[in-house]
């Protein structure tokens, strides 16, 4: 499920953290569902445990999961899910905008390329 790339300069937590939240953001881990466990997850991935609480932490911080004494973290509901989602995807194109804007690109192109990005996934 998880497979770290030793080459990037991110900590191990990060990479960790990266990969859940893409996978519940993207609905393969549904709301409700329970995370793997700290000790289960560290000996998979040969690591200490610590990194693994560690991206749970940051997990918890950002709403995607929720603890449960005794029974482990479990993915949160999919309302909160969905509004971080959202959010996230609206900072990452205002982030792409902005890239774009720096590199010299009129509004009009930046809309011509969105819009025809939009068309193309309607053609999938």
């Amino acid at each position: 499920m998880i497979i770290l790339d030793l080459q990037d300069r991110r900590p191990i937590y990060e990479q960790i953290a990266e990969k859940f939240r893409l996978l519940i953001l993207s609905g393969a881990m549904p709301p409700g569902s329970r995370m793997p466990s700290v000790r289960n997850l560290a000996l998979e991935l040969s690591i200490n445990p610590n990194t693994i609480q560690r991206a749970y932490m940051e997990l918890e911080q950002q709403g995607l999961i929720y603890p449960v004494k005794g029974k482990g973290n479990f993915i949160a509901d999919s309302d909160d899910i969905r509004k971080i989602s959202r959010h996230t995807y609206f900072r990452e194109l205002s982030d792409l905008v902005r890239k774009g804007r720096d590199m010299g690109f009129e509004e009009d192109e930046l809309v011509y390329v969105i819009r025809d990005c939009y068309k193309e996934g309607e053609n999938d």
